[in-house]
């Protein structure tokens, strides 16, 4: 592994708040206070321990504030970007002869605040959006109109998230709770059935047992930070292939006395009602996690793995400050970057290929990593 944080000018030395890879290509787009999204082309470096490099493409002006969250669709034709006031558009990619460019397609609204973030449906259909209005929108882009409104949140709406098999969508609000939300089809209309998201499970609180004096008692403790936690995002995530949904902002007490300790909770697909894991030891609250889109053959190094999958599972953790890489066959990290920023981490992004991660901050820069071949580990064969 080799990269650092790149002292460039990301956008004109304001916060950068937002980060995506696009899938088919080498294109990492960034969002930030300056209003602006702009492209960027990766470069891998030729040189052996010389960090990757970031040279600037394209400027896509449209906003009138703070693009909090950008997110290529998964065929990489559309982009949808959320911003401040509650603009959020949809960008449409456009082939030319000499180049290829970016125009607004359409913009979508009726969230009256802030959205925070926004994820696509796996067939580019639908979009789910959080909010500072305390609402998760579902929307219809082809349409480019709400579907569903979800407004059950107490507090602003930090997360979404959308089960690649169709299934669950998730969201995680600053009021300390974790929504899943199962689709329940309702009639068919022209043949296709309308998608319909009801809420399954509220996580907010996990039931701890004491036995004093051989008499059990039990206690309750909160799952997540409440709204004081210094962030606006609370980015969660499914794994690539939906068997377990990863939620930030965790905080842990191992017993009623106990201190409270910052974690990641793992949820499996099997029962989504209460965590299967936690992921303990991070010195600040978690903020941001993002899957990364490549599998790998397991290692069997360990006798450890959280749950038993035929592949490994990479995954990025973004505190405040430091930056945690973990894989599914341990419950410790496997990899640590600490004091990489002077202001908050705002978002993680993998490219494609598994090959770079990257990390944008609050302190106006991003950090690039960059992998050597099978570094995370090998493909599974076919």
């Amino acid at each position: 592994m080799r990269g650092g944080t790149v002292q460039i000018n990301w956008h004109d030395t304001k916060p950068v708040l937002t980060l995506d890879f696009h899938s088919p290509t080498r294109f990492l787009a960034t969002g930030g206070a300056d209003h602006d999204i702009k492209l960027w082309l990766i470069t891998q470096s030729d040189v052996e321990k010389k960090a990757p490099t970031a040279s600037y493409q394209n400027c896509l002006s449209y906003h009138g504030s703070a693009v909090n969250v950008l997110r290529f669709s998964p065929s990489g034709e559309h982009l949808a970007s959320g911003a401040d006031g509650g603009e959020l558009v949809i960008w449409k990619l456009h082939f030319g002869d000499d180049s290829n460019t970016w125009k607004v397609l359409r913009t979508l609204s009726f969230h009256r605040k802030d959205v925070l973030d926004l994820q696509w449906s796996t067939d580019g259909s639908f979009l789910v959006s959080g909010s500072v209005d305390n609402s998760c929108i579902i929307w219809d882009v082809n349409k480019g109109s709400v579907h569903q409104i979800l407004d059950a949140h107490l507090h602003y709406v930090q997360g979404v998230a959308w089960d690649p098999l169709g299934q669950y969508v998730a969201s995680i609000s600053s009021d300390r709770t974790c929504r899943i939300y199962v689709n329940k089809p309702q009639a068919k209309v022209k043949g296709h059935e309308k998608v319909n998201y009801v809420c399954q499970h509220v996580l907010t609180k996990v039931e701890h047992q004491k036995v004093d004096d051989s008499k059990p008692q039990s206690s309750k403790t909160h799952l997540f930070h409440d709204e004081t936690l210094p962030s606006f995002f609370r980015r969660l995530a499914w794994s690539p292939d939906g068997s377990f949904l990863l939620a930030p902002a965790g905080t842990c007490k191992f017993s009623p006395a106990s201190e409270i300790i910052n974690t990641a909770y793992v949820f499996s697909r099997k029962d989504l009602s209460r965590p299967a894991v936690l992921l303990p030891g991070a010195s600040k609250p978690i903020l941001v996690v993002r899957f990364c889109p490549v599998v790998f053959s397991l290692r069997g190094s360990s006798s450890v793995s959280f749950f038993k999958m035929p592949y490994r599972v990479v995954f990025a953790l973004a505190t405040l400050n430091s930056l945690y890489i973990y894989d599914t066959e341990s419950v410790a990290p496997i990899a640590i970057l600490a004091g990489l920023h002077y202001a908050a981490i705002t978002d993680i992004s993998w490219s494609p290929d598994a090959k770079h991660l990257a990390v944008s901050s609050q302190d106006g820069y991003c950090t690039l990593l960059e992998f050597e071949n099978d570094e995370l580990g090998s493909h599974p064969s076919p």
